[in-house]
This record gives C-alpha cells, sequence and structure tokens, in this order.
C-alpha cells in the first residue's frame, strides 16, 4: 500500500501541510499524489464518521442479504451494478457464503426501507430472495467507537 494511502486510511482529518511532515514531502508533492489517486479513481472522496445517536437525523439503515442468480457471460456484475445505483443504496458488496450480496440501504422511516425492498429491489428479475436486518444501535463505525466512554487501558476480561 502507498504510504499516502495509508496516511489518508490512519491520519484521520491531517490537511496536507501536515501529510507532507510525515511522509517527509513538500506539500505539493503530496497534492499532486492525491489529483493522481483522484484521477486513477483509487480516492473517491473523503466522508466524516458521524455518531447519529447525538443527532435526531431520522435516518433508519438497514443491511440487506440478496442472493441473485448469476448471468451468463456477466456473472453476478450487472445485476450488482443495476442495485448499486438505486439511490437508497450506501454500499453494495459480493459476498462468498450463504448470499451473494450484502447491501447496505438508508431511508426515512422503516417503511420506506420497506418499500424499498418490496417494491424496487426484490422484483428485479435475477433476485432470488431478500434478508433484511434493521440496525438499531451503532458501537464502532469505520474505526472509531461510538458508544460510552471506555479506558484505553481498560482490557477485555477473558473467561477461563
Amino acid at each position: 500500500m502507498k504510504p499516502i494511502i495509508k496516511l489518508l486510511l490512519e491520519g484521520g482529518s491531517l490537511n496536507t501541510s501536515q501529510m507532507a511532515q510525515v511522509l517527509k514531502l513538500s506539500e505539493a508533492d503530496v497534492n499532486r499524489q492525491i489529483e493522481e489517486l483522484k484521477q486513477q479513481r483509487v480516492l473517491l472522496g473523503f466522508r466524516p464518521v458521524l455518531n447519529l445517536s447525538h443527532e435526531d437525523s431520522g435516518v433508519v439503515r438497514a443491511v440487506i442479504e440478496v442472493r441473485i442468480t448469476p448471468e451468463r457471460g456477466g456473472g453476478f456484475n450487472r445485476l450488482a451494478e443495476r442495485i448499486s445505483k438505486f439511490d437508497e443504496v450506501e454500499s453494495c458488496f459480493l459476498m462468498s457464503g450463504g448470499y451473494d450480496l450484502l447491501v447496505f440501504v438508508s431511508g426515512a422511516s422503516l417503511q420506506k426501507v420497506a418499500a424499498f425492498v418490496s417494491e424496487k429491489l426484490s422484483t428485479i428479475e435475477g433476485v432470488l430472495s431478500t434478508a433484511t436486518h434493521f440496525m438499531l444501535r451503532s458501537y464502532k463505525e469505520h474505526g472509531f467507537l461510538l458508544g460510552g466512554k471506555v479506558e484505553e487501558t481498560e482490557r477485555l476480561k477473558v473467561a477461563p
């Protein structure tokens, strides 16, 4: 992994000047490398990590396991790309195991997410079945703990 990518992943909110100091490069070199990563579509954007339990966002999130029929010559790609284009879909992953796609969705209410699954997702030709799991609470997102205070020195108890 390139050092700049590792720093982007682990560096939190470092600005380009700070990144240049860490990488021992000029700020212009850091900016050039970031632009190259954008052009190569390696770096697609920056997102903050939010603890929505502190905000009355009114957003309902769900994880959907989707079983699909692979297509001759295209496998799972065409259907996965079609599903990924829906506005409700935040992420879509090809998986191994008991289902083919893992789809993360969000909506304004349980009914909106349920309507998306029943009216849009499950009606696509090639979708065999879906299993929807509503997210009730987040404890950790993108490496950040969201819950109560946990001391760094506190260790998990191990039973004999």
